[in-house]
């Protein structure tokens, strides 16, 4: 196959999620997004489905099989990635969230990050040059008047690159480490000194400028996070009539050779080491983490949708693959040596993968439209904080959640081709190994663990997941005399009482762990089992809800899509519900015994 063409998009699935089960229509043209109306979304779906597949999608090889050199402190993109950047920009598909004051389309929440999963889905590493709208964004909420002119607006008019810069070789995902210092030259600017690693888009040659959004310590500031501020860093100073001025003292000294998404330039950057790295104080406050928060969260979102968009079409590519694909005959016939060779989708463990994987793939487009749904209400009553508390909760169920489970079953995904799969011939092998970073960067699959359990759960006394349940539980209740999902529902009953008994098992140790210490253990042993269990439960709770929609709308002209969607929602609850039992058993039966093993013994 044309590699070229690899991407398989789902914009059936998508526009259902949007328009029929959280029917966005129903305020789309009305404050706060007014400028965004149904007609006009559904335009913006429809064409960029088209770019992804034809245009974005072009450069997925050469991105991938061209690599990146860095020469004398410069990367220089391949032709055909930047081709593919031209298509972004060219069309203002970089600015679909941003406000119509800095030049944007207004959309929702919803919209944006359908689009984002298009294009994300389409080519990954490419898609992550185009973070710089982000950086302005973020810069035009929480930047001074000078700033917001100078870097925010020039930022998006003349699209910019832009990076988040957090990493430390020495502290890892222990931002709080950090020793990258921050020298007050005057007033709210700073030199900067000090190497950050692993920076995405870090050093590329396809924009004129990059601004880099840096953590860093000033002088005399305390340790730890509290510790930390946010600059601007640009890579090229900026005059005061917006003119790029001198090279800035921040350069790549490093570029990363990585197992997947290579076509992305994951830089070292070091600051003040020939020359000022010249920094400017975001906002004018010491706020860095709270303001880097602004990005983090919106990158850790994005990383869900893109496991999310990448399990979506490597399940396509399979499914297109086995109704192809003859290879021996119907399990029924399997004495019969004359019977005929059968399509490979006949076999019942062919079908069982791709049903896997197909009730997933929906599953975590699901649980990430439910996320912008909310980010939409967040927007529409901005008085109300539950929203903000609920996108909270389910942040890092996006993210972790959707990145591993999507690393696991793209493998099924390859399976399903044998040992085709396993070849370049198909895009299933570059497909895993540019899903394997999700579980890794913006916060381990472990960090958004604690992150659910400590901050989302326990610091909120359990307010917004307890709101959660309540409308889950009335899923439960639903139904009546000629029920089909009663079974469903009783499933999801007993999972979300599963789920109870497990934070329980957590919650206790955790106060115990008061007057003694070592009872943390317990809980923090079994948190990725939470994020785990509350990602499966809600992703029911939401597939139920699609099949009640999709089983009212059978007969109208779309029943197989509508079947695939009842199908969906039984397979889910009936094969993965189950399972947390055993994690809340493990959960009461948990005795910290693993730390307490010698280092030397394992």
């Amino acid at each position: 196959m044309s590699q070229q063409h690899h991407y398989k998009t789902n914009l059936r699935d998508i526009e259902f999620n949007l328009f029929e089960a959280y029917r966005t229509h129903d305020y789309l043209g009305d404050a706060p997004f007014e400028h965004m109306d149904e007609e006009t979304a559904r335009d913006v779906l429809r064409e960029i489905d088209r770019l992804a597949r034809e245009d974005f999608a072009a450069s997925f090889v050469e991105a991938d099989r061209t690599p990146l050199e860095l020469n004398h402190g410069e990367i220089e993109l391949p032709y055909g990635v930047k081709k593919s950047l031209d298509a972004i920009y060219e069309g203002g598909w970089d600015r679909i969230s941003f406000p119509a004051e800095l030049g944007g389309f207004a959309a929702p929440p919803s919209l944006g990050w359908a689009v984002a999963e298009l294009l994300v889905g389409a080519n990954a590493g490419v898609y992550f040059y185009i973070s710089g709208g982000l950086m302005a964004a973020v810069l035009a909420e929480e930047g001074t008047p000078d700033q917001i002119e100078r870097f925010a607006k020039n930022g998006i008019e003349r699209q910019w690159g832009g990076t988040m810069v957090l990493t430390e070789p020495d502290a890892g995902s222990d931002v709080g480490a950090g020793t990258t210092k921050a020298i007050q030259v005057d007033g709210d600017t700073y030199h900067l000194e000090g190497v950050k690693r692993f920076i995405t888009s870090g050093e590329e040659d396809y924009h004129e400028n990059i601004v880099h959004l840096v953590l860093a310590r000033p002088e005399g500031a305390a340790p730890g996070t509290k510790g930390l501020s946010m600059f601007v860093v640009p890579k090229f100073l900026v005059n005061d009539d917006g003119s790029l001025g001198e090279r800035n003292g921040v350069f790549c000294t490093g570029l990363e050779k990585k197992m997947g998404i290579k076509g992305s330039s994951t830089c070292e950057l070091s600051f003040g080491q020939t020359t000022p790295a010249v920094g400017y104080l975001v906002g004018g406050v010491h706020d860095g983490i709270r303001q880097m928060f602004r990005v983090i969260e919106n990158a850790r979102m994005l990383i869900g949708v893109k496991s999310a968009a990448t399990l979506s079409t490597g399940y396509l590519n399979a499914l297109e693959y086995a109704t192809e694909r003859k290879q021996g005959a119907h399990i029924t016939q399997a004495t019969d040596k004359t019977a005929p060779r059968v399509e490979i989708i006949n076999h019942p463990d062919v079908r069982r993968m791709l049903m896997e994987q197909k009730a997933h793939a929906e599953g975590l487009r699901a649980l990430a439209y439910y996320g912008s749904w909310i980010q939409d209400q967040a927007r529409r009553f901005p008085d109300d904080d539950a929203w903000e508390r609920r996108n909270d909760l389910l942040l890092p169920l996006i993210k972790g959640y959707s990145s591993e489970k999507a690393y696991y079953l793209l493998s099924q995904s390859l399976q399903v081709f044998g040992g085709s799969g396993f070849t370049m011939d198909y895009p299933m092998e570059q497909y895993i190994r540019d899903a394997k970073i999700d579980t890794i960067y913006e916060g381990t699959t472990g960090i958004q663990a604690l992150d659910l359990f400590f901050r989302k759960i326990v610091r909120d006394q359990g307010a917004t997941l307890t709101s959660l349940s309540a409308e889950m539980m009335e899923m439960v209740k639903g139904g009546g005399g000629d029920d089909p999902f009663e079974v469903e529902r009783e499933l999801l009953g007993v999972a979300l009482e599963e789920l109870q008994s497990l934070m329980n098992a957590m919650i206790g140790p955790l106060m115990a762990s008061q007057s003694n210490p070592e009872e943390i253990y317990k809980p923090t042993l079994h948190a990725n089992d939470l994020l785990e269990s509350l990602a499966e439960v809600v992703i029911a709770w939401l597939l139920l809800r699609h099949a009640e929609i999709a089983h009212i709308s059978l007969g109208g002209g779309d029943d197989a899509f509508y079947e695939g969607k009842i199908a969906s929602a039984r397979y889910f609850a009936r094969t993965v519900l189950p399972k947390l039992k055993l994690r809340r058993e493990l959960a009461e039966a948990e005795d910290g015994g693993l730390m307490a093993m010698p280092v030397e013994s394992f």
